[in-house]
């Protein structure tokens, strides 16, 4: 009888982004693809239903929320595209087991930062200052 596998628990991973050195973030949401659906028929169709394939992809933003540090290069990337300057970038959110040992990795490709948000101010909590970035990409894939 073989030993059942542990799933791995979700707080153990990392973020790269090619250019840059920051890549501890609290949270990271938008793993996640979906295909359209392409119906067709034809006048010579024996059956009275629709064939069904696959049409164009779609992967939602992928955003990032991380506590805030002097590190400004989420900025600097978003001042590049406010200025109307091309920086699309490839990176990568990597699952490690309890070790900190890789053991998963998806790779997103051509991605820009559309949003990004400074903390929110409240003097009568004691919460970490968030930041927040939407990064817009063009797809992902478990590597």
């Amino acid at each position: 009888m073989s030993t059942p596998t542990m799933p791995f628990l979700s707080f153990n991973f990392r973020v790269e982004i090619d250019g840059l050195t920051v890549g501890a973030f609290r949270e990271v949401t938008g793993l996640s693809g979906d295909s359209a659906v392409v119906e067709y028929r034809d006048g010579s169709d024996m059956v009275r239903s629709t064939r069904k394939g696959p049409g164009l992809h779609q992967f939602p933003n992928i955003i990032l929320k991380r506590g805030y540090t002097t590190n400004r290069e989420l900025w600097d990337w978003y001042r590049n595209i406010a200025n109307g300057i091309s920086d699309t970038r490839n990176g990568s959110i990597i699952l490690q087991n309890e070790s900190h040992v890789d053991v998963l990795r998806w790779d997103f490709t051509n991605a820009w930062i559309k949003k990004i948000d400074g903390p929110n101010f409240n003097a009568t909590t004691n919460e970490v200052a968030i930041e927040t970035v939407e990064l817009v990409h063009e797809g992902v894939a478990l590597a």
